[in-house]
């Protein structure tokens, strides 16, 4: 059984577009089973800069880990704060 996709509506600006689509589900007008997929390669995610005060034992502690593992310490705090993310 296929489902019936609805007619795209024609709009009069942008806008009006835009306010449709914030109040429509796109999957009645899309078959997105039939979308190909699109790999953007210059796509990089967002970050932010934080400042971080660690006490300068810990911090020298890190960087020695980091230097082991031939990482810069700055990665190596992503990489764990991102496994204990996936951990919780």
């Amino acid at each position: 059984m296929s489902k019936r996709i609805r007619t795209i509506p024609k709009f009069a600006s942008e806008a009006a577009e835009r306010a449709f689509w914030e109040k429509s589900d796109s999957s009645g007008y899309l078959d997105w089973k039939k979308a190909p997929l699109t790999v953007l390669p210059k796509l990089k995610p967002a970050t932010q800069t934080i400042s971080l005060r660690l006490p300068q034992h810990l911090l020298d502690s890190i960087k020695i880990a980091a230097n082991a593992r031939d990482l810069p310490y700055q990665s190596l705090i992503k990489v764990w704060l991102q496994e204990k993310l996936r951990d919780s």
